[in-house]
């Protein structure tokens, strides 16, 4: 019998970041409607544009499957975006018949992890859900159901943290030319509207990881360097938060 599984995250990087993980499942992308397990068919929108917005991208889920395990990934911002999208998804698939959900987000610029967690919880409770006590463990309900706020459910940051670190492992010419020239920035040559993002708690790491994805795949977006390249291999499995993302994931999937 098929384990339906049901993801979503803050992001296309961090969807592509997830999938990374997924293969090693022996999951293959979906990539023909035709392809797709029916289950799913709900969630591919049958209309464009949404809601008359010819600027906004469609929102379809990206599925991975193979004969066991079937998993959709979803693409939401925010906390309260991440329990409406939820919330839209089981008006129209039954969460009786998902064996998991998995909730991946980023730690907040000026909150704890923890923080982010407790505000998160009581959107989520209005869905039904068996939800965690603590974050990082995944509640075994029927569906059971996970929260994993990067980087280590413990400390704040973003998503970046983790690449650096298997950039520093993978690629450590790379890491440490990207560095440097990241802190090399006269920044005196630049407006204040030029320095707003790189001014941001995380601004600079988001800065020296785009640096090295566009050597890697020059002129590509950072989720194509996540997909394509060695970010997430056997090698990197190895770091710490590396494994508490796959100890996760393997919660939420039945893949233990």
């Amino acid at each position: 019998m098929v384990r339906y599984c049901y993801i979503v995250a803050e992001g296309p990087q961090d969807i592509e970041f997830l999938i990374c993980f997924l293969k090693f499942y022996g999951l293959k992308r979906v990539t023909l409607l035709s392809k797709l397990d029916s289950f799913w068919e709900p969630l591919v929108p049958k209309t464009f544009p949404i809601n008359g917005d010819l600027m906004k991208r469609v929102p379809v889920p990206i599925f991975l499957q193979n004969a066991e395990l079937s998993v959709a990934l979803h693409s939401a911002t925010g906390i309260t975006g991440l329990s409406n999208t939820i919330e839209e998804s089981l008006a129209i698939v039954p969460s009786s018949e998902i064996f998991g959900i998995g909730i991946f987000l980023d730690a907040d610029d000026i909150e704890t992890p923890q923080q982010r967690f407790d505000k998160l919880i009581p959107e989520l409770s209005r869905l039904g859900l068996s939800l965690p006590l603590i974050l990082g463990e995944v509640a075994k309900g029927s569906p059971r159901c996970g929260i994993f706020i990067a980087p280590n459910n413990s400390d704040s940051g973003t998503l970046e943290d983790i690449l650096l670190e298997c950039a520093k492992l993978n690629y450590p010419n790379l890491f440490f030319l990207a560095t440097d020239y990241v802190a090399g920035i006269d920044t005196n040559q630049l407006t204040k509207n030029d320095l707003k993002q790189l001014n941001k708690p995380a601004g600079k790491n988001k800065a020296v990881v785009s640096s090295i994805s566009s050597i890697l795949r020059p002129g590509k977006t950072l989720q194509v360097s996540i997909q394509d390249n060695r970010w997430i291999d056997e090698n990197t499995m190895a770091l710490d938060s590396v494994k508490l993302v796959k100890i996760f994931l393997d919660e939420v999937t039945g893949s233990t």
